[in-house]
C-alpha cells in the first residue's frame, strides 16, 4: 500500500517537474512525502519481523 503511494507521489513529482518551474516548493514536498512513505514502510516491516 505504501509502496503504491510512494510510486504515485513520485510520478506526480515527475509530472510537476516537467509542467512548471514555479511550483518548486510543491514538487519538493511531493518528493519528501514519497520518501517518508517508503521509510515508514521499511520501519513497519522491521517491527513486524522482530
Amino acid at each position: 500500500m505504501l509502496y503504491g503511494l510512494a510510486v504515485v507521489l513520485f510520478v506526480l513529482w515527475l509530472v510537476a517537474m516537467g509542467a512548471s518551474y514555479t511550483l518548486g516548493g510543491v514538487i519538493h514536498v511531493l518528493l519528501v512525502l514519497a520518501l517518508l512513505s517508503v521509510l515508514v514502510r521499511i520501519v513497519q516491516g522491521r517491527r513486524v519481523l522482530s
